[in-house]
């Protein structure tokens, strides 16, 4: 069994990036439809590059997404090449806005033990 090293910044970054992600999606979708490589560039935008998905993370997540009815799915034909445009669904809103609600109420916790050390 591998040891992980707890110390190291590239793990607290991983974790944090994977509980994120899924937030990230969301958040890019509010601002409206978007094709998977859209999305990619909305989170890199919106997080000032602390997350960018690969396409190995975001389309299963999309798939998630997809399939518990948060997004819907159409195609469209760009220079020859069918796409598939991902937008929110009204469950979609409705699990970003508690997203929102628990990432708020986590991050004022973390808030509140950080400072209970300093």
């Amino acid at each position: 069994m591998k040891c992980i090293d707890y110390t190291a910044e590239c793990y607290w970054d991983s974790i944090l990036n994977s509980s994120l992600c899924k937030f990230f999606i969301l958040s890019a979708l509010t601002d409206g439809p978007a094709h998977g490589y859209e999305i990619i560039h909305r989170v890199d935008r919106i997080t000032k590059s602390f997350c960018i998905p690969t396409q190995g993370t975001i389309y299963p997540v999309l798939r998630e997404f997809l399939d518990c009815g948060c997004l819907v799915c159409s195609q469209e034909i760009v220079n020859g090449r069918t796409r598939k445009i991902y937008a929110l669904t009204a469950k979609g809103y409705a699990a970003y806005e508690i997203a929102v609600d628990m990432w708020q109420r986590g991050m004022c916790c973390v808030a509140s033990v950080i400072a209970r050390k300093e």
